[in-house]
């Protein structure tokens, strides 16, 4: 009988990258451009209650939008309604999102530890109903001529070193290592809502599948700053390669 033993797999350099595709937000044609919303057929400008305080306030060289004797500011709602209380409020809805990381080496992986690494990007929304963000990238996949692509975690797991695993989550974690943090609001928790979806959102516990909603929010919001968490883990039989994870996220506004 012969006896056959797997050799050791070992997998260069991992290269981790985050790039951004953001939809367009397209704006209808107001015939009165001084009109705050407007249709082919009706217009609504912008009232204020105060002591003070003017929209337009023009001469022949300069425009200005002017406070003075403001009697209320920022935003209320309810499950149906919302409204944006001050005299400088935007009429015009946007989203933004930006990827604040750059690429990370993670070295030579081992059948022995997992290795991790993390990214961080933030996201806000205004006049809209909230937000999704996607992730729609292949796993971690080799340069070789099989191409052979980490095992993704289809389902919330741990680590488990020496089983070939590639997930995240977007909070804190003591495992396998101390990394990664909650999403943090800016400024605060009153103005800006982004959370992390079902299944991102568990210390110590990691998932990904190509297509997954991982972060979003469900109203209006100011910037939320998100730190991805990411493991990768190897068998004695993942092929020997260069692999790499170029990430794409889109931020989808929702109304």
């Amino acid at each position: 009988m012969k006896r056959f033993r797997f050799p050791r797999a070992v997998v260069g350099i991992v290269a981790l990258a985050l790039a951004c595709a953001v939809p367009a937000v397209v704006q209808a044609v107001c015939s009165n451009p001084d009109a705050q919303s407007c249709s082919s057929s009706y217009q609504v400008n912008e009232t204020f209650f105060g002591s003070g305080g003017d929209l337009q306030n023009c001469s022949t060289a300069y425009c200005a939008k002017t406070s003075v004797g403001e009697l209320g500011v920022g935003n209320t709602a309810s499950t149906s309604y919302r409204a944006q209380a001050g005299f400088n409020t935007d009429r015009y809805p946007y989203l933004e999102f930006k990827v604040t990381s750059s690429s990370t080496d993670l070295g030579v992986l081992s059948t022995s530890s997992a290795k991790y690494a993390n990214a961080t990007f933030s996201v806000k929304t205004y006049l809209a109903g909230g937000y999704i963000l996607q992730t729609v990238s292949d796993p971690p996949t080799g340069n070789g001529p099989m191409f052979h692509q980490l095992a993704p975690m289809t389902s919330a797991d741990i680590s488990r070193p020496g089983t070939e695993q590639f997930g995240m989550n977007l909070v804190a974690n003591t495992s396998p290592a101390t990394f990664g943090q909650a999403p943090q609001q800016i400024p605060d928790s009153s103005f800006s809502f982004g959370t992390f979806a079902s299944g991102y959102g568990t210390a110590n516990s990691y998932k990904y599948n190509k297509g997954d909603t991982i972060a979003q929010s469900t109203k209006s919001t100011g910037e939320t700053d998100f730190t991805a968490s990411y493991i990768f883990n190897i068998s004695n039989v993942t092929p020997s390669d260069n692999y790499t994870f170029n990430q794409i996220l889109v931020a989808t506004s929702t109304y």
